[in-house]
């Protein structure tokens, strides 16, 4: 059997940024800074979630997220305008680099999925949204699992929901915390450093690869 990708979606695939257009015309200036914020606080609830126990699906996490920024940058939104900033997240755009990755590693026979904290439905709309949806063999959410990532137990649900061999498995992410999990787990992990200024978490771990761009996937699988 071909060794199996699990790709991660925000971050890896989907470029959150994307939100950025939106938000200025209601931060302005401000703009950077909160969508930033929003970012982080949106991966912290999900941590603490998972640390409670306390799942609900990743969109309520990302509004609640949504909700502290705004008390945080004293924006008095109307309930219109945080819809509308919940409606610009669920049609991100993929990074430049992801439909060429993935069209080459499509002649390369490994089976490809997409492996995310977001439910099926949203990340669904979002692949369908940048037309890389039929580049995968499935998609594979956290959903059933009540849990987020990095917790083992959602890496253990990709590997049953897939079939595939741990470690023959290789967790694709922009995000440090979800390599460091993947390997934690026994899978191989590669870090797409997409900023020279990102830092991988000094754990005494390192990733089974970094690249910069997903295009050199292909060279080094």
């Amino acid at each position: 059997m071909k060794s199996t990708l699990a790709f991660d979606v925000y971050g890896t695939l989907i470029d959150t940024s994307g939100v950025f257009e939106t938000l200025q015309e209601y931060m302005g200036n401000e703009a950077p800074a909160f969508m930033e914020k929003w970012r982080t606080t949106q991966l912290e609830y999900s941590f603490r979630r998972g640390l409670m126990n306390a799942y609900v699906d990743f969109s309520v996490v990302t509004q609640e997220a949504l909700d502290y920024c705004c008390s945080l940058f004293n924006k008095n939104m109307a309930t219109a305008e945080i819809q509308r900033l919940m409606d610009a997240y669920k049609v991100l755009p993929a990074f430049a680099d992801v439909a060429t990755a993935l069209t080459d590693l499509s002649e390369t026979g490994y089976r490809k999925y997409a492996f995310s904290n977001g439910s099926a439905k949203a990340v669904t709309t979002l692949l369908q949204n940048a037309d890389i949806r039929t580049m995968f063999d499935g998609i594979v959410s956290v959903e059933r699992t009540k849990m987020f990532k990095p917790s083992p137990v959602v890496y253990r649900h990709f590997i049953e929901s897939t079939q595939a061999k741990t470690a023959d498995t290789f967790l694709i992410s922009g995000n440090p915390f979800d390599v460091i999990g993947a390997l934690n787990y026994g899978m191989k992990g590669i870090w797409v450093k997409r900023s020279e200024k990102a830092v991988f978490d000094p754990w005494g771990v390192q990733p089974t690869a970094v690249v910069r761009d997903l295009t050199e996937l292909k060279s080094i699988l």
